[in-house]
């Protein structure tokens, strides 16, 4: 199997290679105050030789870093099923990560990337939860990691960063300066850059999740006809995809990786088709769900949510999220700041899974949108931060 770099847009190929991050043709019409253009793919050739629970990947197993990422509960919560009135509902909990976020499964593979080539360094923007998930999973791998954050990301996150051992460079503005002094500071010192989106690898490394939930659900399928009794269930044994897929979205790396996975899963004969997946915003930073509605990205608004995590005034990855939610049919839907902390204490008190505000959007997202899913079709709300990483923002929501 041979990988390299793809451009979705042009269909340009590079190496995969330190430096590499964008295609130049289509980088080239970069247009200020807009996504970013000539984002790159990770694709390969040949066959995979793997088993059918592996996951292709381009960095080899033996340089990943020695961190338990990934393979992530599936839950099937009882209680907001019944009162949902959906009996094939699961949340994956992601805030169980080595470092409380999904940005883990990024940085696993950049680190990994990093030790197979021999560099040293990585340097990044963030506005918290890939900070501290570069840092921890930095700090395990033996790298340097130098961050770029906002001063007025939430101090858990900042705390998470300084006691994982990196060094914190706080940036007064928003989470777009950040991204842009990472950039100036990549340029300048030859260091690999994480950036979201503009690295390819953070895509990649998003996807896993795509094929632990086909997995995990074809699993939870042969337990349940085994205590049904309907044998004829367990001599089925392919893989299931979901029906529908709620994710939360800011800068839109995350359902990006979630796409690429289901679209791998399809190339590989696994599943029959790409999931119906649901793009959930913050009403007060939802440029890529004003983009689907309106056909494409306007002028920046200045983003103000609760969720940070998401809040983004340009979302990095938009252009390409864009393009897979048009491809492959799938919806946005937009929640309010009161939403969104309504849907936490739920999730927290309802099923006993305590996530932050920008993971609570994609439940609130499911719950503002069910309308249009049936209940017997199976559905999947990604939560992707632990609520301990924004404490703040969960008094917001109780009065306190």
């Amino acid at each position: 199997m041979r990988w390299f770099y793809k451009c979705p847009g042009c269909g340009a190929e590079y190496e995969i290679e330190p430096g590499r991050y964008l295609c130049d043709a289509c980088a080239a019409r970069q247009r200020p105050d807009r996504p970013l253009e000539g984002v790159l793919e990770c694709a390969w050739e040949g066959s995979f030789a793997g088993s059918p629970d592996d996951i292709p990947l381009p960095v080899a197993k033996e340089h990943l870093p020695p961190l338990p990422v990934g393979d992530t509960p599936l839950w099937e919560p009882h209680r907001l099923r019944a009162e949902t009135g959906y009996p094939r509902l699961f949340l994956k909990d992601d805030t169980c990560e080595p470092t409380g976020s999904f940005k883990d499964r990024a940085s696993y593979l950049v680190a990994g990337f990093a030790k197979e080539r021999g560099i040293t360094e990585i340097a990044l923007a963030s506005t918290g939860n890939a900070a501290s998930s570069m840092s921890g999973i930095g700090a395990a791998a033996g790298l340097k990691i130098t961050v770029f954050l906002p001063k007025k990301a939430p101090v858990a996150k900042r705390v998470q960063v300084l006691q994982y051992g990196a060094e914190l460079r706080e940036v007064d503005g928003t989470y777009d300066v950040a991204f842009d002094q990472s950039l100036a500071y990549s340029r300048e010192t030859g260091v690999l850059s994480r950036n979201t989106a503009y690295n390819p690898l953070t895509i990649e490394g998003k996807k896993t999740v795509s094929f632990e939930l086909v997995r995990d659900l074809a699993r939870a399928r042969e337990h349940e006809a085994k205590r049904s009794g309907h044998l004829a269930e367990l001599a089925k044994k392919d893989y299931v995809a979901p029906d529908h897929v709620f994710v939360p979205v800011g800068d839109g790396v995350i359902i990006a990786g979630v796409y690429k996975g289901f679209e791998d899963l399809v190339r590989l004969g696994r599943i029959q088709k790409v999931p119906t997946i649901w793009a959930c915003q913050a009403e007060g930073s939802s440029a890529i769900a004003r983009a689907l509605a309106a056909g494409d990205f306007g002028e920046p608004v200045p983003s103000d949510t609760v969720a940070d995590s998401i809040s983004v005034d340009v979302p990095r990855n938009g252009a390409h999220a864009l393009a897979k939610l048009k491809a492959h049919g799938g919806k946005a839907v937009v929640v309010t700041d009161a939403e969104i902390l309504a849907a936490q204490k739920e999730l927290a008190a309802k099923a006993g899974l305590f996530a932050e505000p920008s993971s609570s959007a994609a439940w609130a997202g499911f719950v503002k949108a069910k309308a249009g899913v049936r209940p017997d079709e199976t559905v999947v709300v990604m939560l992707t931060g632990s609520g301990l990483k924004d404490v703040a923002g969960a008094m917001k929501g109780l009065g306190l």
